[in-house]
């Protein structure tokens, strides 16, 4: 917030008597709160709960931003950030690799999540304890070029064909439907859908792809914006981060008052699920970092030459480019 500086106005009174009298007024202008928008990569869970509670304690306000958290369209956050239609936006390492390679100019300036927590989860009566399970089983995705390179990728580290495994697009159905119907296994968070399968005793098996390649442990999801945003309101991007780490901050050291203040924006929202997926996510928020929000460009080269090796590029990322720290508190 600026401070304006006081208008001292001095004025000298002659009377009959001698003497000087001085009298200071003070004039405050409140500048209007500046409309910036952040749009959501899903509905609302709590990889989002840092913009909530940031919303709920004002945060925002103090850094003189009115911003409105709105729900994405069917085709994501990125299109909506990159074309300047909203000024922030929720999205994933993966996502803004690709878009960078296509010359889509966003940025990526926090990670939600130090660490990837998904995973492949499956049921455990389908005995999938490792890649080399998925053999002769029914995938269930929603169509991207990447899970099925994902799967080979872990496979061929135990020898096992991707040719056995069936990849059928499940599109939008939930990890619990779709596992009752024609697949055997599917991605997940497990911060949501493991908490979740844990509160419906439904037992699972996960394969962590970090425990098969630190190339996969990247960032997801992350913040983002675009480069038109950075170069010509930095202040505005500085001022919202400011606000949005105090959010997650808070979350970090009180997960059980920041998951009601989800439950609150959200109603609709499991409460049970709420305060379990909390719990288990808040350590993640920052993990091993100095601080949260941090990225390494290391993170980002790692990923993306996985994604080249694996025939997702088709030619390599300039990294520098593609996120950047330079907007969190210092």
């Amino acid at each position: 917030m600026k401070k304006w500086l006081t208008v001292l106005l001095t004025v000298f009174l002659i009377a009959g008597c001698s003497g000087n009298k001085q009298k200071d007024t003070t004039k405050e202008k409140k500048q209007p709160l500046k409309k910036v928008s952040v749009v959501l990569d899903w509905t609302p869970n709590t990889n989002h709960t840092g913009l909530y509670v940031a919303e709920e304690k004002g945060y925002f306000k103090e850094e003189g931003l009115d911003v409105d958290i709105i729900m994405p369209p069917e085709a994501g956050a990125d299109q909506l950030v990159a074309s300047g239609k909203a000024d922030f936006g929720v999205g994933y390492q993966e996502a803004i690799t690709q878009a960078r390679i296509q010359g889509v100019p966003l940025v990526s300036i926090a990670a939600v999540i130090q660490h990837n927590t998904s995973g492949f989860a499956s049921p455990v009566a389908k005995n999938i304890k490792t890649p080399k399970d998925f053999e002769g089983k029914t995938y269930g995705g929603w169509g991207s070029p990447v899970e099925k390179a994902v799967i080979t990728s872990l496979m061929q580290k135990e020898n096992a064909d991707i040719n056995k495994v069936k990849i059928i697009n499940m599109g939008d159905t939930d990890f619990f439907t779709a596992i009752k119907k024609d697949a055997d296994f599917g991605w997940i968070y497990y911060g949501w859908d493991g908490v979740e399968a844990g509160l419906r005793n439904e037992k699972i098996n996960m394969i962590y792809l970090t425990d098969y390649s630190k190339k996969l442990d990247y960032y997801t999801p992350v913040l983002e914006t675009n480069e038109k945003m950075i170069a010509n309101n930095p202040a505005t991007v500085k001022a919202f981060l400011k606000a949005v780490t105090k959010g997650y901050d808070f979350a970090i050291k009180n997960p059980d008052q920041a998951a009601d203040i989800l439950i609150k924006a959200a109603p609709d929202l499991d409460p049970k699920l709420v305060k379990k997926s909390q719990e288990w996510l808040s350590p993640k928020y920052q993990d091993d970092a100095k601080q949260w929000g941090l990225q390494k460009q290391q993170v980002w080269e790692n990923y993306a030459s996985w994604m080249y090796d694996n025939k997702l590029l088709d030619k390599k990322l300039d990294a520098k480019k593609a996120f950047t720290n330079e907007f969190l508190p210092k």
